[in-house]
């Protein structure tokens, strides 16, 4: 982590995200740290993964609740539409695309983000 004087609580807060592959919401990552750490404030949890992603060391990332990922490398996830959950997807980052929607916008493309919906292994009905 750079920029900002260096902070213990920003440090456990940044360990919580690498520690994790759920994507967690800033309530979840107060909650798995807040027995430990008894003086940590939700607010303190949001200040800080928000000074994380302003300094892109995290990303934030926009599904009906903010989650953030300490991958900061583009790859594509899959949100659970009944339980909510996040993962990433091990499918390589398409450049082709950008490509495509400059061409079909004209807008200046810097990037994607690609959600896939649907039911999770632990949600889907057992065949």
């Amino acid at each position: 982590m750079n920029g900002k004087r260096y902070s213990r609580q920003r440090e456990l807060i940044y360990q919580a995200l690498c520690q994790t592959d759920e994507h967690p919401t800033a309530e979840m990552v107060y909650r798995w740290l807040k027995p430990e750490n008894p003086a940590l404030s939700l607010g303190t949890v949001y200040r800080n993964l928000n000074l994380l992603a302003d300094e892109g060391v995290i990303r934030r990332m926009a599904f009906p609740v903010e989650r953030y990922d300490a991958k900061t490398a583009p790859h594509p996830h899959f949100c659970c539409d009944q339980c909510g959950g996040v993962y990433d997807l091990e499918l390589p980052y398409d450049p082709e695309l950008d490509r495509q929607a400059l061409l079909s916008s004209g807008h200046d493309v810097t990037g994607h983000e690609l959600t896939f919906h649907g039911l999770c292994r632990k949600c889907k009905p057992l065949h």
